[in-house]
């Protein structure tokens, strides 16, 4: 090998470097039993983004204008406790927030595809917490949805 090569699959990461190896890996959420693409196919992280951002806006909005008379640091807060409750009350009754509605996502217990209260709560709790949700498996689910044995899907 020679140092071109070397470099080339440092960039690339160990994955496109075990593959060049001969590892197959599938593709993400085969495992679980998902399909590839189309609905029931593991979300996309761009998608998953979009729908955190409209729900943490909507969370803002609400704490902004109902809670707090003013942008101070108790809005923060109440951003936070909202954000959870939010997630607790429409992931554990829909399996969705509004952000997650409207960017198509769903979110699933592996078990029995419908999130329990409890599940949700975990879920949440641990989204707030923010490193859970940075760290990923191979499919794509974050230590938040692997703790809570869920997963996040296109509707």
């Amino acid at each position: 090998m020679d140092n071109r090569q070397a470099i080339g699959s440092w960039l690339s990461g160990p994955r496109a470097a075990a593959e060049e190896a001969g590892a197959d890996f599938g593709y993400r959420g085969e495992q679980l039993g998902l399909p590839e693409e189309g609905p029931g196919s593991i979300a996309r992280p761009g998608r998953r983004l979009g729908a955190l951002v409209v729900d943490w806006a909507l969370c803002l909005l609400i704490a902004y204008g109902l809670i707090t008379d003013g942008y101070e640091q108790a809005t923060s807060n109440w951003t936070l406790l909202v954000f959870l409750l939010l997630g607790v009350l429409t992931v554990g009754t829909l399996g969705f927030t509004p952000g997650k509605r409207l960017f198509g996502l769903r979110v699933l217990a592996l078990a029995t595809g419908r999130v329990s209260p409890w599940r949700a709560a975990l879920r949440t709790v641990l989204l707030c917490l923010a490193i859970p949700a940075l760290v990923w498996d191979r499919d794509g689910r974050g230590l938040h949805d692997r703790l809570a044995g869920t997963v996040e899907v296109r509707a």
